[in-house]
């Protein structure tokens, strides 16, 4: 038996460590949306770039004030409250008025985030909750054109809407005869890479899943959620007898699929469970845009998704190794 002394530290788990921190997490997020959102500043010009700087300068600077009233040491450098700011900023119209975006950044880390006790002890993903109060409370200010460029009438029944997205329109068609106006393959190339009526974070569908292929290829993101969402979406389109290319590219699914419904805090932990998570958001999307009275669900099927992580925790929790259950 060899003499050499052997040096055993002993501690409290997880045992299992890892070189990322939270800040480098946040930083890769941030840089997935860096293409998207100067994208979006180029095409749009100074309503994007106002819209940016307001949400993510509120953000932070609510973060900010809230540790300092409460006597806590800062946050800011953990980089949460910027991507919080990014992400609500790309959720929005680009003309947005500046004072609507403010307030939404604000609810956003005051409710969303810092009143739970400040990250990681969040339900909600904060920038949904900004978003969803924003809209509940100026929806007519939000739905009245507030988009950069409304899609033009084309063909009969469209030269009555004005101010609506591809997605606003198609609903409409579907609601009114049951079939769609304008030719829903033909909206993939701007959809793909220019998309001028919709929220700022919708201007490129092909960079948001080029951002959201880079989290998952550096291991920040799980591949189950965006899978299960977009695939269920796409089924639910299908099921419909709708275009299921068109509904994934439409709206915010992309964006909510990649870099919303993964917010680590809000989604569940387990495998099984971020797969049945990313389904369950899907579904609420895809049933929201096809039975609900919104073409847009995405903002509410990921908080009731968010509401619902807890639950699928415990019903996917993993079995313990080295635990034997006794019959009592």
């Amino acid at each position: 038996m060899s003499d050499t002394a052997q040096h055993v530290t002993v501690g409290p788990s997880p045992h299992i460590t890892s070189p990322a921190t939270c800040t480098g997490i946040m930083l890769w997020v941030v840089a997935a949306l860096v293409p998207v959102s100067v994208w979006a500043v180029v095409s749009m010009g100074w309503v994007a770039a106002q819209l940016l700087v307001v949400c993510i300068g509120t953000a932070l600077a609510t973060e900010a004030a809230w540790s300092a009233l409460a006597k806590r040491p800062g946050t800011l450098t953990d980089g949460s409250a910027l991507v919080t700011g990014l992400l609500l900023a790309l959720s929005l119209p680009p003309r947005t008025p500046w004072w609507m975006a403010m307030v939404g950044a604000l609810v956003a880390i005051g409710l969303g985030k810092m009143i739970f006790g400040g990250l990681g002890h969040n339900l909600f993903n904060p920038a949904l909750v900004g978003r969803a109060f924003v809209t509940l409370s100026w929806a007519g200010v939000l739905a009245g054109g507030q988009w950069f460029k409304t899609l033009e009438a084309s063909g009969a029944g469209l030269d009555a809407i004005t101010g609506a997205t591809r997605l606003g329109i198609a609903a409409a068609d579907r609601v009114a005869s049951g079939g769609y106006g304008f030719d829903l393959a033909a909206q993939y190339r701007p959809l793909l890479w220019q998309n001028l009526e919709g929220s700022l974070g919708e201007i490129s569908a092909a960079l948001l899943i080029a951002g959201g292929l880079l989290l998952i290829v550096k291991g920040i993101i799980d591949w189950r959620i965006p899978a299960g969402y977009i695939g269920t979406v796409a089924l639910i389109s299908w099921a419909f007898g709708s275009d299921p290319v068109f509904h994934v590219l439409a709206g915010g699914v992309m964006i909510g699929a990649f870099f919303m419904a993964t917010d680590y805090v809000s989604s569940p932990m387990s495998k099984t469970g971020r797969l049945v998570y990313g389904i369950g958001c899907g579904l609420f999307n895809g049933l929201g845009r096809f039975v609900g009275s919104m073409p847009e669900a995405t903002t509410y099927a990921i908080l009731f998704m968010n509401g619902l992580a807890p639950l699928i925790d415990r019903m996917t929790r993993p079995k313990v190794f080295g635990v034997v259950k006794t019959r009592a």
